[in-house]
C-alpha cells in the first residue's frame, strides 16, 4: 500500500527572522533562571517580540506582551489558553496553498514586485481578507484566526526579498520562492493562566503579577515598527495608505520610548512599578561600540542603579554575535542578564 502524501508542511516557533530573537540564547537563560530562581510558577515576557524566550517556559503561566500588533497575534497563535481545531487549520492552509487565480487587491495595488512578486502580493492580500472574513461570520475562533495569520506573516517572511526586515527591498531580485503557508504546531492544551497582552509594557506592570518578569527591551534606536511595518501592516489588516521607496505606513503610534533618549527614564519607571519575586533583565553590552544607530540606549552604570533599587543584582554574561548594518567593527560581545532578586516588600 502507497503512503498518502502529506498535504501540507509544518512550522515551529523559531522558524521566523527577527532581530534581536533570542532563541539561541534560550540555554543561558533557562540555567539562570534553574539556578538562581526558586519557585517559579508565573512568567511574564514583557518585550515578548516573537515569543522565543516564552517558548522556554511551557510548563509555567505565562504572560506574553509586545508594542507590536504583528507579534502579539503571534504570541496569541502560540501561547493562548483558548484551544483550536487543528484540523481547521490544516484544510484552510491547504486551500490557501492551492490558489492558482490571481486578482488586483490592497497587497497587489501596493506591494507588487517590491518585496513580492505581482502573484504572491494577490495571495497575500486574498489569504488575509479570508482569514478576516471567516472571523466576522464565526467559522474560526480568536485563536484560529491567530494561528492562521502567524502561518501567514511566517510565509511572507521566508520569501520576502529583503535583507531579513523591510527598510527597503531588493530591486530587480527574482521572485523565485513561491508563497507556502505551513501548519504552525502550536499547543491545543495550553496553561489555563496564560495571557496574551498588545499593550505598552510600562501601563501593563502596573496591572500584572508574575513570580519572574524577564525584559528585553530594544537596545537601540532601531524601531522594530520600521524594521517590521508590511508584517504589521498586513497583520493589522487595516489597509492604509503607503507611502516612500519603503512603502510604509504611519507608524506614529508604534514607536517604543526605549530607541530614544527617554529610554533611561521609562526604564527606571518600569521596574519601579513590576510587581514580582524576581526580574530578570538581558542588555547586551553594545554601549559605543557599533556606529550611532547601534548603540546601547540604557548606560551600564544606570541599569544597576535602577536594578539596585528594586532589589539584589547579579550579573551574567554569554558571548554572542551581535546585529550590525555592516558599518562597525564590533568585537567581545556578551549578551548580559541583570537578575533583580527583588526585595520582600515588593512579593
Amino acid at each position: 500500500m502507497v503512503a498518502e502524501k502529506k498535504l501540507y508542511k509544518t512550522s515551529l516557533i523559531n522558524n521566523r527572522r527577527y532581530l534581536g530573537n533570542k532563541y539561541k540564547l534560550l540555554p543561558f537563560i533557562t540555567k539562570v533562571v534553574g539556578k538562581e530562581c526558586s519557585d517559579i510558577k508565573s512568567v511574564a515576557d514583557i518585550f515578548a517580540g516573537t515569543g522565543a524566550v516564552s517558548s522556554a517556559f511551557l510548563d509555567k503561566a505565562i504572560t506574553t506582551n509586545d508594542l507590536m500588533y504583528s507579534n502579539y497575534i503571534c504570541n496569541l497563535a502560540w501561547f493562548s489558553s483558548q484551544e483550536y481545531n487543528p484540523q481547521i487549520i490544516i484544510e484552510y492552509i491547504i486551500k490557501y496553498n492551492s490558489i492558482s487565480e490571481y486578482k488586483d487587491n490592497y497587497m497587489t495595488e501596493n506591494f507588487a514586485n517590491t518585496y513580492f512578486s505581482y502573484n504572491d502580493c494577490s495571495k497575500i492580500g486574498f489569504i488575509r481578507e479570508d482569514i478576516e472574513q471567516n472571523y466576522r461570520d464565526g467559522n474560526i475562533n480568536d485563536r484560529e484566526r491567530a494561528i492562521l495569520t502567524t502561518s501567514l506573516l511566517y510565509a511572507m517572511d521566508k520569501i520576502a526579498k529583503t535583507c531579513g526586515h523591510y527598510d527597503a527591498y531588493r530591486k530587480g531580485a527574482d521572485f523565485d520562492a513561491p508563497l507556502e503557508l505551513l501548519v504552525p504546531l502550536a499547543g491545543v492544551h495550553n496553561n489555563a493562566g496564560n495571557e496574551c497582552f498588545n499593550k505598552d509594557a510600562n501601563e501593563l506592570v502596573k496591572e500584572i503579577y508574575a513570580d519572574l518578569v524577564y525584559i528585553d527591551p530594544p537596545y537601540n534606536s532601531r524601531q522594530y515598527c520600521d524594521a517590521y511595518h508590511l508584517l504589521e501592516n498586513v497583520a493589522r489588516w487595516e489597509k492604509p495608505d503607503v507611502f516612500g521607496v519603503a512603502k510604509k505606513m504611519n507608524r506614529d503610534k508604534m514607536k517604543s520610548k526605549y530607541c530614544t533618549q527617554s529610554a533611561t527614564e521609562a526604564f527606571e519607571d518600569l521596574i519601579k512599578n513590576i510587581n514580582a519575586k524576581y526580574i530578570l533583565f538581558s542588555y547586551n553590552n553594545m554601549a559605543t561600540k557599533g556606529n550611532g544607530r547601534s548603540n546601547a540606549k540604557i548606560a551600564d552604570e544606570d541599569i544597576m542603579r535602577i536594578l539596585q533599587s528594586k532589589g539584589t543584582v547579579k550579573v551574567f554574561s554569554e558571548n554572542y554575535k551581535a546585529f550590525s548594518a555592516g558599518k562597525s567593527n564590533i568585537a567581545n560581545n556578551a549578551e548580559r542578564l541583570f537578575l533583580c532578586t527583588c526585595f520582600s516588600e515588593e512579593k
